[in-house]
């Protein structure tokens, strides 16, 4: 065990009966602001990037050397879901319907999904298999990892633009204290999750 995605549950797949199997992740269920962001990457078996794993445990200038290799040889799907259909549906139904989007923002058909988490979205019209931990099993999932990452944090680069203050350029949206704090100094922005606590609760007291 090396503690490294690989390529074994689409080696299944793709002797069983499918041709093109999608790895599917989400990033960015845990901040405060911004969209939530998914990606589905169908691998070329013979044209994999070297070093890919977990978004989470690659260095910034790895993860953007990879997403190019990506580019190159992989094909790609990328679908978000919205601050106000978070507040609207739910983080979970939102992450799902992001997930949905990048799918049917694929290039090409799969006939097979491996997505990461412990559930299958609603609505899925196609084959599919719940991968937990996917991101470190499988190195589609991990493909769609990176890829949904470097998106969702080219987002929060451009929105930190035209709301400075809150740290969005490093934090991303998450709940540091530089964060936390401009949200009590400056106040809420239209790209914060008002159904998350910590941002509900500041506009509750405003009133």
């Amino acid at each position: 065990m090396t503690g490294l995605p690989d390529f074994s549950l689409e080696q299944a797949l793709l002797a069983r009966e499918a041709t093109r199997v999608a790895g599917v992740d989400e990033v960015g269920r845990g901040p405060l602001a911004g969209p939530v962001v998914a990606a589905a990457v169908v691998l070329d078996p013979a044209a994999i990037p070297e070093g890919m794993n977990d978004s989470k445990k690659l260095t910034a200038k790895r993860r953007a050397a990879v997403l190019q290799e990506l580019h190159a040889t992989a094909q790609i799907g990328i679908g978000a879901a919205s601050v106000e259909e978070i507040d609207e549906i739910n983080i979970l139904r939102a992450s799902h319907l992001a997930m949905l989007r990048a799918v049917e923002a694929l290039p090409v058909s799969p006939d097979h999904l491996l997505i990461d988490g412990n559930m299958l979205p609603r609505g899925i019209n196609r084959p599919a298999t719940a991968v937990v931990k996917g991101d470190a099993r499988s190195l589609s999932i991990a493909a769609a990892s990176i890829v949904a990452k470097q998106h969702r944090d080219a987002i929060m680069r451009d929105l930190a633009q035209d709301f400075p203050g809150y740290g969005w350029d490093s934090n991303a949206g998450y709940p540091t204290k530089c964060h936390k704090n401009a949200l009590l100094e400056i106040g809420v922005t239209p790209h914060h999750r008002r159904s998350f606590k910590p941002v509900h609760n500041i506009l509750y007291q405003a009133k």
